[in-house]
């Protein structure tokens, strides 16, 4: 069977990741996280002096990019894939709150979109993957085969991630999620680089009322027709 790129656009915390990654494991194709790329490359920010009081020092930013690699590895324990900075697995310190204050300020940067966009295009050239984020199906891979866009409403976002960062032992307050999930969506959607949006053939998916296993069945639904008539 022909391999096909499936993107996977939307909001944060809508379901998209999990719903990739679920995909992708049911079909066989690789799975690609593009936010955890930008979480990486604004926890190496944090790390190296690049924000005060959230300033961002752009030029040490830029002038820093060619040292920052980024990777995917497997978890074969967790039957999961893993984020990797510089050789080190950072999979929970780019999902804290730390970082999600200040990824979309970064992924905004059209120098740090230019360079993570050029490496995503590279990881997907010989097709078979799935990838989410917020522009593939618009930037990264205006040609993929299947597009699906995917929101919620904010309060229950912002009751999911409050849900995962517990999980993890952090402690955040509902408000401050929820601040954070509409300021997020703000920056996401006005900048100039690679701005969160549908594309125009993209398959629109509300999941606030939709349990994990049915926002699964529908997307392999929707894979399963594209692919049968190929």
């Amino acid at each position: 069977m022909k391999k096909i790129i499936i993107a996977i656009d939307g909001h944060s915390s809508a379901g998209k990741s999990t719903m990739a990654k679920d995909l992708a494991k049911e079909i066989g194709y690789t799975y690609i996280d593009t936010g955890a790329m930008y979480r990486a490359v604004t926890l190496y920010a944090i790390r190296h002096g690049c924000f005060s009081e959230e300033r961002m020092d752009e030029e040490k930013l830029r002038a820093a990019l060619p040292d920052i690699r980024i990777s995917f590895r497997r978890n074969e324990a967790a039957d999961s894939f893993e984020t990797y900075l510089n050789g080190t697995n950072v999979e929970k310190e780019i999902r804290g709150m730390d970082v999600a204050k200040l990824v979309s300020l970064v992924a905004a940067l059209s120098f740090v979109r230019r360079d993570l966009v050029s490496k995503q295009q590279e990881m997907g050239k010989d097709r078979g993957i799935v990838m989410d984020g917020r522009d593939i199906g618009t930037m990264v891979f205006p040609d993929a085969e299947l597009k699906i866009f995917v929101t919620a409403s904010p309060e229950i976002r912002a009751l999911r991630r409050l849900d995962e960062l517990k999980a993890r032992g952090e402690k955040a307050s509902f408000e401050d999620v929820l601040d954070n999930v509409k300021n997020r969506d703000h920056i996401d959607s006005t900048r100039e680089e690679g701005p969160l949006r549908q594309a125009e053939d993209a398959l629109r998916l509300d999941t606030s009322d939709m349990t994990v296993a049915e926002q699964k069945d529908w997307l392999l639904g929707q894979y399963n027709k594209i692919t049968g008539s190929l």
